[in-house]
């Protein structure tokens, strides 16, 4: 075979196998998101998240979560945690807002955000953060699993680590909907259709137990909607009167049919909008 036939089918392998890319400066950004197909880290240097004194409602888990990412970036021991519970109630928000606070106390505390679609990659990401000074809080939101779905065995690199064992300087968060990270109607029809029930489903129910942390977000009362969205028109500066302010919020909410911090700041934007004020993040 002539050199220049094999050299084509060199240039073919690699445009079907590229070489892995290596790792970014990770000084660059004090976030990342992970894609796969091929393999990078995209830098992101401006991250899209709100204060988090401006996250009412959630004072617990807030405060659980915060003390267990200082821990983590101290080099101390840290639990993974599982964010779970009603919409629109700040989880994710209260992941990059704890990022945000614990990474202006200790900076070299990385964010880096995987999509559930991308978890099948996850032992190639956790080869490149390994050999890392830096610290990393890998995030997935809104994760969960259907009852033919096998992207869960994935996760389980990074909750246990395998043989190799989870890198010392890498944290899982990840938020949900669901408790199990599975329907719950699922986990009773295969309970109910099984040969041995209690084995059916115990693998995925399982991985919800391999979290140290459950946090768990419900709904918030009228008074805590009502306090969201005085806090948000103090922070940028609008100023609206009581009654007009309280009035307004609560036909909001009634329109939607519930309350929720993210009701409260789509009323928020709305109304910074009908009163011609920039809102900054």
């Amino acid at each position: 075979m002539s050199d220049e036939a094999l050299s084509r089918i060199a240039a073919a392998l690699e445009r079907i196998a590229p070489a892995p890319l290596e790792a970014p400066d990770f000084s660059s950004a004090p976030a990342f998101l992970w894609h796969s197909e091929p393999d990078h880290l995209e830098p992101v240097t401006q991250v899209n998240r709100v204060d988090l004194s401006l996250l009412l409602g959630i004072n617990r888990s807030r405060d659980t979560l915060l003390e267990n990412t200082r821990q983590f970036a101290r080099g101390l021991p840290a639990n993974n945690a599982l964010l779970w519970g009603a919409r629109g109630m700040g989880k994710s928000s209260l992941v990059k807002a704890v990022h945000a606070t614990v990474e202006a106390e200790a900076p070299g505390l990385k964010l880096v955000e995987v999509q559930r679609e991308d978890l099948p990659s996850i032992s190639r990401l956790l080869s490149h953060l390994r050999t890392s000074d830096a610290r990393f809080l890998l995030f997935c939101d809104d994760l969960s699993f259907s009852h033919d779905d096998e992207h869960y065995k994935s996760l389980k690199a990074v909750l246990d680590g395998g043989i190799a064992g989870r890198p010392e300087n890498v944290l899982f968060y990840a938020t949900s909907n669901r408790r199990h990270l599975m329907p719950r109607d699922m986990i009773e029809n295969e309970r109910s259709s099984a040969i041995n029930p209690s084995e059916a489903v115990e693998e995925k129910v399982s991985l919800s137990d391999r979290f140290g942390l459950w946090l768990g977000f419900h709904p918030c009362d009228q008074d805590e909607y009502l306090a969201m969205i005085s806090g948000y028109c103090a922070a940028h500066g609008l100023e609206v009167e009581p009654e007009r302010l309280r009035a307004e919020a609560i036909e909001w909410q009634a329109t939607r049919g519930g309350r929720s911090g993210r009701v409260a700041w789509q009323f928020f934007t709305d109304l910074a909008g009908r009163e011609g004020v920039k809102i900054t993040t």
